[in-house]
């Protein structure tokens, strides 16, 4: 089955990757594109498009200005080991095994503001452009406008190559929000993660985002093959509620921390 992430606004360019096999972004010339155009905006206009502080917008605009191709690992990092957010606390990805990314390449896909659609082992350079930014283009006026089916079209290649039905959502709204679901080729099981607080269920964005990080690591560690087979995820404590559940979206519970 395939499956998507969102990416991280934070990044690791300091830790060295522990693999040297990578391959290049699907869809580079869509995000030049992109890049061009956020290099006539100054920190300010990022600033304010982004609502990030004066110092962030400084430094993405020096970002979108050293950004060049072609990628190379002396200018640009494994996407997988380049994010360095809550999803890839749980996620771990320095201490899989390294044979493990060859599956990886064909199961897991990240969602990205500028490079649409990345496999775990595409290099990219670092940048900080969310989904949900407004950034108005010839094809629109925000990234959901750019990359149109873009992203779809990416997500259905990739589902015909592993011979799946099934894509597992793990993104964020925001990210999934740019995938025609209509056109996807696939049935979409979307896993919540909820604990208990003050007695009460509720998803808690922290826990949430860290426990789609280590669904993410059980399906390349266990390769399920069926819904039947997600629903036996159970690390950090959670576990399935079929009470809760429904066909397309399997809720986990757990014990308040």
């Amino acid at each position: 089955m395939l499956f998507v992430v969102s990416p991280a606004k934070n990044l690791d360019y300091e830790t060295p990757a522990p693999t040297a096999e990578y391959t290049q972004p699907q869809l580079l010339s869509q995000a030049e594109a992109l890049v061009k155009h956020c290099k006539t905006l100054t920190p300010q206009d990022l600033s304010s498009l982004m609502h990030i502080s004066d110092k962030l917008a400084g430094l993405n605009a020096a970002r979108f200005e050293e950004w060049h191709l072609p990628f190379t690992l002396n200018n640009a990092k494994q996407a997988v080991f380049a994010f360095n957010g809550d999803v890839y606390t749980g996620l771990d990805a320095n201490n899989l095994p390294t044979e493990i990314w060859q599956y990886g390449q064909q199961c897991m896909r990240i969602l990205s503001g500028l490079y649409g659609v990345l496999k775990p082992l595409d290099l990219m350079q670092p940048y900080r452009l969310e989904m949900g930014t407004k950034l108005e283009t010839s094809a629109g006026k925000d990234l959901y406008q750019f990359w149109g089916n873009t992203i779809t079209e990416q997500l259905n290649d990739a589902l015909q190559a592993a011979n799946s039905n099934v894509l597992v959502n793990l993104a964020s709204n925001e990210y999934f929000k740019s995938v025609n679901k209509k056109a996807l080729n696939a049935d979409i099981i979307t896993p919540v993660f909820k604990d208990t607080k003050n007695g009460q269920l509720k998803v808690i964005s922290f826990y949430a985002k860290k426990a789609r990080g280590l669904m993410a690591r059980y399906i390349l560690e266990q390769k399920p093959t069926s819904v039947d087979d997600l629903k036996q995820f159970s690390a950090a404590g959670y576990q399935f509620n079929e009470k809760l559940s429904s066909e397309k979206e399997l809720i986990f519970t757990r014990a308040e921390q």
